[in-house]
């Protein structure tokens, strides 16, 4: 290793804490698959991965999602297939089939793609090139929505994809600006997206706009900030996970009459705000036919302050609740 690698040692030395400290976050002997776009953070990622292939005995596989949204994404497929023959790293690719006409459909495509080359190639742990720039997107984009705690700490360590996959994302700590200067170091090609400069898109504008606008004018460390406070709300969202959990052990009847499932309305009512919302939240998410937001939580919970018989005006697919004292009962 040249002293002049600046960013490779920082970003090995990175990886090594990161993989101290996350216990089983990436262990030994497991197969990863690595999501590669081509981009500069999914190739760092890959790269440092095969730094450590041998002290880890990981089997690496490299797969890449073609959203056909461009002239050249045919190209960029078979770009990255490169640089893993050139790696000596098993790929493979899924194309869609369909026109992907929104990020949401993109990313929704995208991880069912991820979670079904996984499974065809036997790994447990799909890994992405998540930043922490993109923490500070997230969080940026998911408060101007309105989103809670959920939402803003949303892009964590890791999550679950299936019973037996995990989503990880071991490069929160590296700064976007950071993993430029790996690949560049490393003198990896990194594939440029068009589409990364087009202001439609809503997470493009933020990058390119708000947050060097932030930086400029309110704090030049905004990124390691929101990454804090993003890890803070974690910690708390992963409490009130928790103390839901054990409200359920106790305070649900699993169905009333035989057929409907309900909450005990006075257990309820005895916990905080902030618990009533998260408990009403993960029932009504088991029954809805929609996700859960806002307006339905609270619809349920005005049921609680309500007259024995009262009912809640109707929930999407024509779902509502009633009170039978001391159950709030769900009528499908």
């Amino acid at each position: 290793m040249k002293p002049t690698d600046r960013f490779t040692n920082l970003l090995r030395a990175n990886l090594n804490a990161v993989l101290r400290s996350q216990i089983d976050l990436l262990p030994k002997h497991a197969h990863l698959l690595i999501a590669v776009s081509g981009g500069q953070d999914s190739l760092c990622l890959a790269k440092l991965l095969l730094m450590k292939q041998a002290k880890f005995n990981w089997r690496l596989t490299i797969a890449h999602c073609d959203h056909r949204w461009r002239d050249d994404s045919q190209a960029n497929a078979e770009h990255v297939e490169q640089l893993a023959k050139i790696w000596g790293v098993n790929f493979c690719l899924r194309t869609t089939e369909t026109k992907l006409t929104s990020e949401a459909m993109a990313r929704e495509w995208r991880y069912r793609m991820l979670v079904e080359m996984a499974q065809v190639q036997q790994a447990s742990y799909v890994v992405t090139g998540h930043t922490r720039s993109d923490r500070t997107e997230t969080l940026l984009y998911n408060l101007m929505r309105g989103s809670g705690a959920d939402g803003l700490a949303s892009l964590t360590w890791w999550r679950s994809l299936t019973d037996e996959i995990k989503l990880v994302r071991p490069l929160l700590n590296v700064s976007r600006a950071e993993t430029l200067g790996f690949c560049q170091e490393q003198q990896i090609p990194i594939w440029k997206d068009s589409t990364n400069q087009n202001l439609d898109y809503r997470r493009n504008r933020l990058r390119l706009e708000t947050i060097p606008y932030l930086q400029q004018h309110f704090n030049p460390q905004l990124e390691i900030a929101i990454a804090k406070t993003a890890e803070l709300l974690h910690d708390d969202v992963m409490y009130l996970e928790s103390q839901a959990s054990r409200f359920f052990e106790e305070g649900i009847s699993v169905f009333w009459d035989d057929h409907a499932p309900c909450l005990h309305r006075q257990l309820l009512q005895a916990q905080p705000l902030a618990l009533q919302r998260r408990i009403v939240r993960h029932f009504l998410s088991k029954y809805l036919p929609h996700q859960v937001n806002f307006e339905d939580i609270e619809r349920f919970l005005k049921l609680l302050t309500e007259q024995n018989r009262a009912q809640s005006s109707p929930f999407k697919g024509n779902i509502s609740a009633f009170i039978d004292h001391p159950w709030i009962i769900l009528k499908i």
